[in-house]
């Protein structure tokens, strides 16, 4: 799912092509804002609202956006007296690509496509189960309905931070990707987070120390806005195409059994269900290993407790 670092990332191109400051920063030099002209749906579970209808957004020119979590939020003005929005919702699969107007629905993942007066939107999902959502939403109290009431990492102080964490007792990994409790990091970039923090995700909040929670709060900044600010500098103004959890330089997500790039011992996992957490023993927990449920199947029942008794164990049942 796109997380905080993406969505901004889409925000930003959005910006330049929608609602420009000025023309220097519009990538056609155009600084008006774009005009919504036709939604063209090729995937009627897409549109999840009926009132206000799709087509009170026809005609409007762009009067805003911004992120609300991980969901998109383009303002069209106001409807009846009261502001307009298009709330879209990636969910897992979903991705957005800049085409030109008038351009086709693309093939069998598009979902719509969002026809503007210089160009189109097209919001598509590779993925059988269709996840992603667009609402129609008047007014703030509506939209205030789609905010899950996370708050905002890169802006949160270190005093809030620790009485949050100190709230209700759960793994630390749980409260980064709680949405509840703040908005827009999901699993990739909690994985991160967490190694910058030299936290073990298992870490119950309460459990905590002030200092760690001090790295805590450092990391999750420091992490979240080196990557926005990376991805916007390689996209420049191109439209960001490769939006993804996995990205090469990443340090512990997606990396399993690759080396940690700060003490070189093989990255671990916790799998569960669809999901799972990369973490490094040796950087984050002592050099203790984690329970994970799959290896531990594998290995039946014989759960190692450091790197040494892990690769032991491997070589036995190679043996």
């Amino acid at each position: 799912m796109p997380e905080l670092p993406d969505v901004e990332l889409y925000l930003d191109a959005m910006r330049r092509r929608l609602l420009p400051r000025d023309a220097a920063d519009a990538v056609d030099g155009n600084p008006a804002p774009a005009i919504l002209e036709q939604v063209r749906l090729a995937s009627p579970f897409l549109l999840r609202t009926v009132e206000p209808p799709l087509s009170a957004t026809l005609g409007r020119a762009v009067t805003s956006l911004r992120r609300l979590g991980k969901r998109l939020v383009i303002g069209l003005g106001e409807l009846e007296g009261e502001p307009l929005y298009l709330v879209i919702h990636l969910m897992i699969a979903g991705r957005l690509q800049w085409k030109k107007k008038g351009a086709a629905v693309p093939g069998r993942i598009g979902l719509a496509m969002f026809d503007f007066d210089r160009g189109s939107l097209a919001f598509t999902e590779a993925s059988k189960k269709k996840r992603a959502k667009l609402h129609v939403v008047r007014g703030d109290e509506a939209l205030a309905e789609h905010d899950p009431g996370g708050l905002e990492p890169l802006t949160i102080d270190l005093p809030t931070f620790t009485t949050l964490l100190r709230a209700e007792n759960h793994t630390v990994k749980r409260t980064l990707t709680d949405p509840r409790v703040l908005s827009g990091i999901g699993n990739a970039y909690s994985d991160e987070i967490l190694h910058a923090a030299k936290l073990p995700p298992h870490r119950w909040t309460t459990k905590l120390t002030d200092d760690e929670i001090t790295r805590l709060h450092a990391a999750m900044q420091s992490t979240l806005i080196a990557w926005r600010d990376r991805l916007r500098d390689e996209i420049g103004d191109d439209w960001p195409k490769e939006v993804t959890a996995f990205r090469p330089d990443m340090a512990v997500h997606g990396k399993y059994k690759q080396p940690c790039p700060v003490c070189g011992d093989p990255v671990q996992r916790i799998a569960y269900a669809d999901h799972e957490t990369n973490y490094c023993a040796t950087c984050q927990n002592g050099g203790v290993l984690l329970a994970d449920r799959g290896l531990s199947r594998l290995l039946k029942g014989d759960w190692p407790k450091t790197l040494d008794q892990l690769e032991e164990l491997k070589r036995e049942r190679r043996g």
